[in-house]
Formats: C-alpha cells, sequence, structure tokens
C-alpha cells in the first residue's frame, strides 16, 4: 500500500475511538480565592512615557 491509499480499517479504527467518550476527569472547576499583586516598582505615567518612547523607536 502506497503513502495515500485508503486505509478502511485505520478508518473504522478511528471512528471507534473517536466515538467513545472520555470521563475520567472531574466535571467541576477548581475554585481558587486570594488575590495577587504585582508591582513594577514604576507608576503609570512612567510607564506610559516608555510605551511613548518604544513607539518613536
Amino acid at each position: 500500500m502506497s503513502l495515500g491509499d485508503y486505509d478502511e480499517a485505520e478508518h473504522e479504527r478511528r471512528e471507534r475511538k473517536n466515538a467513545t467518550v472520555d470521563a475520567d476527569f472531574e466535571q467541576a472547576r477548581s475554585e481558587y480565592e486570594g488575590s495577587m499583586e504585582y508591582d513594577t516598582g514604576e507608576s503609570a505615567d512612567e510607564l506610559l512615557a516608555q510605551f511613548e518612547q518604544l513607539q518613536t523607536e
């Protein structure tokens, strides 16, 4: 059989595999509580100035 020939057995195997449902995963989403902060140490004005400088380059 050359590359690209139709393989009926392979097609049927894939159809059977795709027809099954994998229910081994948990349905509920994980919920996390808390907060997160990220501080670059720069003010919003400094960040905007840096952005504008990058835009002109």
